[in-house]
């Protein structure tokens, strides 16, 4: 037996044997994560020196295979570990990863991203949101929207305007804001089932020290690439499991159950969706055995990212077509209430980490050597710009 087999071996051993609670609050998770931690299982390919496990991505993959199947309670965890953990290792100062990273791998601290405002959202680096420096540190005043768990995070990443002098993109600065400081205020944003998957934030005078900059003042939209890079490949290979309430897996069974797989129609969207499937599952192991080759995906990892919003837009449409009105998101049957909250979920796939169409333009420049589109306001100082909600008498 291989060092994997053995990995793989107790990997699954220590899964069966540990009970999966049904409640998923956020305390539950908490402590989950703690066990998952404390039996070596989180942060296993992290650094050791700032608190993973120091492991290969093999044994990464390996434990998510053996998970594969079972709702571990650990989604609120997500954006930290898929995009701010990974952006601290590449950014943090040894102080900000020694401080960060151990919490984080452990559940005792929540993180989020904040990214889009109303008035700058496919254009990031339209942002408004302002930090002032003064002899304390910064002032963070704005509104950020569409932050996932924001109403659990201990923590979180945010870009704001630091300099109104210079082109859009020069003038940006990622902190970590402390998400429980006064002046910040976070609201939910419910969709029609009443789930609130997104977050609006409001940041009033928030105060920022100075060891709270990540990546450099100024810095911030490298930062941000940095972060959406890990967003994307976090999304796309992290999200596309065979047990997601709209897996081909689930909405196949069912439909056999009930007969309906003898329609022609049926059987045809069936058979995509799997193609769908298949595509991303293969395309997402190719990238894991570069990964582990040591070959850096770049911005390959965001077709994952694609594939993966048009999955699970399409699959959820065609649970919606194949079981009719019965998809409602207060059903008495459970499958079909999930198929409806997916259904309400689906769109924001197509939204976060980039919209699709973002994202088609990123592979098209930086996969495929296209032409970058024309950017008439590349050069422009900021506050000359009259853009999202930017006021013309404000100048900013």
């Amino acid at each position: 037996m291989t060092d994997i087999e053995a990995y793989a071996s107790q990997a699954k051993a220590w899964l069966e044997k540990t009970p999966i609670p049904e409640n998923t609050g956020t305390e539950v998770s908490r402590e989950f994560m703690a066990k998952l931690y404390d039996a070596g299982y989180s942060g296993i390919s992290w650094p050791a020196e700032y608190g993973g496990q120091g492991l290969s991505t093999a044994e990464e993959r390996v434990f998510q295979q053996a998970a594969r199947g079972k709702a571990l309670p650990v989604g609120v965890f997500g954006i930290g570990l898929g995009m701010c953990g990974p952006t601290l290792l590449s950014l943090g100062t040894e102080e900000q990863k020694k401080r960060y990273i151990r919490p984080l791998l452990r559940g005792e601290e929540i993180w989020c991203q904040l990214f889009s405002e109303p008035g700058a959202g496919s254009d990031i680096a339209s942002l408004q949101t302002r930090a002032v420096r003064d002899e304390d540190g910064w002032v963070l005043s704005g509104q950020k929207v569409w932050t996932t768990v924001a109403q659990h995070a201990d923590h979180g990443l945010i870009i704001a305007r630091t300099d109104a002098d210079v082109p859009k993109h020069k003038g940006i600065t990622m902190f970590i804001v402390d998400m429980r400081a006064p002046g910040v205020t976070v609201r939910p944003l419910r969709d029609m089932t009443g789930i609130a998957h997104f977050n609006e934030v409001f940041f009033d005078d928030v105060r920022i020290a100075e060891d709270q900059v990540l990546g450099g003042v100024n810095n911030g939209w490298h930062a941000a690439i940095t972060t959406l890079l890990h967003e994307r490949m976090s999304i796309g290979m992290g999200s596309a499991a065979p047990d997601r309430p709209t897996s081909y897996k689930s909405i196949a069974a069912r439909a056999q159950k009930r007969g309906l797989t003898e329609d022609p129609a049926v059987r045809e969207k069936l058979v995509d969706l799997y193609i769908q499937e298949r595509a991303l599952e293969l395309f997402n192991a190719r990238l894991a055995q570069e990964v582990k080759a040591g070959v850096n995906p770049g911005s390959r990892g965001s077709v994952t990212k694609l594939l993966l919003a048009e999955l699970t837009l399409d699959s959820a449409e065609t649970a919606a077509e194949i079981f009719g009105e019965g998809v409602v998101a207060h059903s008495e049957d459970d499958e079909l209430a999930r198929y409806a909250v997916a259904l309400a979920w689906a769109p924001g796939m197509a939204l976060g980490g980039g919209t699709n169409e973002i994202v088609r333009n990123a592979i098209g420049e930086r996969v495929l050597g296209l032409p970058r589109e024309p950017q008439v306001d590349r050069d422009v100082p900021f506050r000359e710009l009259k853009v999202g909600t930017q006021k013309k008498e404000t100048g900013a």
